[in-house]
């Protein structure tokens, strides 16, 4: 029967069995990647094929490797499927976001505890009123490089709790060039009411994907931190914001989290 999936190479990623380790952390830039992979050992570059840029190094002496998803839920979901099918079980995404929650300013770290499903992808995995949850243990250990990573100031803190998944950017940004308007900035505005607090384009497919694949077996586990770059609610009110466009302490609070996992995994 002819094919387009080979058993030894991955379709999109390119990339096979062995390559990468059981951590991966999951920029959508791949220009990031390259980056992210100077923090691991001894890292060299794996694979790289339309948005997918893979990179292979070390930390603690476990095998760990970057991933790029590009931008949004369907390329996001492809990643994580064919990392899983070469043997990664734990994800950490890292990516930016417009804040949403007042007390969330540019610059400030958001870990994503579940994710609001207002994209497509997540409905191909889990059905409807299924919540898309980060794992606890993911979670716990990026709270945790969090605090260290942390200030009190404005643009320094981080907040955990719930973001909102989305498929067009510019919904967000530009809701009126919509023909549908109304009905974006209504679920916006729900959204605010209920203290969402950034939103962003890919925690939720990821999540979906790994709670779908998980089996009693193996647990897949996954969970997100995000460097909010502005807020697009204090603009809207004209109040004050700070604007960032790095995200190294959203990187180091990964790389931190991953070492947390691999000595708690070791126990």
């Amino acid at each position: 029967m002819a094919t387009i999936i080979n058993n030894e190479e991955r379709f999109h990623l390119k990339i096979k069995n062995g390559d990468v380790g059981r951590y991966v952390i999951l920029p959508g830039d791949p220009g990031r990647v390259p980056i992210i992979a100077e923090k691991l050992e001894n890292a060299v570059q794996i694979a790289q094929n339309r948005e997918y840029n893979v990179y292979t190094g070390y930390l603690s002496g476990t095998k760990v490797s970057v991933c790029s998803t590009g931008i949004g839920g369907p390329s996001a979901a492809i990643a994580v499927e064919e990392l899983i099918d070469s043997g990664a079980d734990t994800f950490i995404r890292v990516g930016t976001s417009g804040g949403i929650e007042l007390s969330v300013f540019g610059g400030d770290l958001i870990i994503a505890e579940a994710a609001i499903r207002a994209e497509g992808t997540s409905y191909e995995y889990l059905p409807q009123g299924y919540p898309a949850l980060a794992d606890f243990s993911v979670t716990s250990a990026l709270v945790k490089s969090a605090e260290k990573l942390s200030g009190s100031e404005q643009g320094t803190r981080y907040h955990v709790g719930v973001v909102h998944s989305k498929d067009s950017f510019y919904g967000e940004t530009n809701p009126e060039r919509s023909a549908v308007c109304d009905n974006i900035t209504s679920r916006w505005n729900s959204y605010v009411k209920c203290g969402c607090l950034t939103s962003e384009m890919e925690c939720a497919a990821i999540y979906s994907v790994c709670t779908s694949r998980s089996t009693v077996e193996k647990r897949i586990r996954c969970g997100g931190v995000l460097t909010a770059l502005w807020n697009a609610e204090r603009s809207k009110k004209n109040l004050p914001d700070t604007v960032c466009n790095s995200s190294e302490r959203a990187i180091q609070c990964a790389i931190d989290a991953i070492k947390t996992l691999i000595q708690e995994d070791s126990n």
